[in-house]
């Protein structure tokens, strides 16, 4: 789920609503809280899994030709 922030500095990056979310959910995770294990591991165990693939979304789609019509996927 996005999160929105009014007082939070603009990043210009591309797909930085994404990436911001999925290194929130990655690190707040049980596997990594709790459990002690590297942000990585519990990649591998299959955590985060939604944003993960929607991370990925967005930076192909800044590889794609089409994506100056349709416009990049991601927020």
């Amino acid at each position: 789920m996005p999160k929105y922030y009014e007082d939070k500095e603009e990043d210009g990056r591309a797909c930085s609503g994404v990436r911001e979310d999925f290194k929130a959910c990655l690190l707040q995770h049980d596997c990594v809280m709790k459990e002690g294990k590297k942000p990585s591991e519990c990649l591998k165990e299959g955590h985060c899994k939604g944003l993960q693939v929607a991370f990925f979304e967005c930076k192909r789609s800044m590889l794609d030709t089409r994506s100056r019509f349709r416009g990049r996927k991601g927020y």
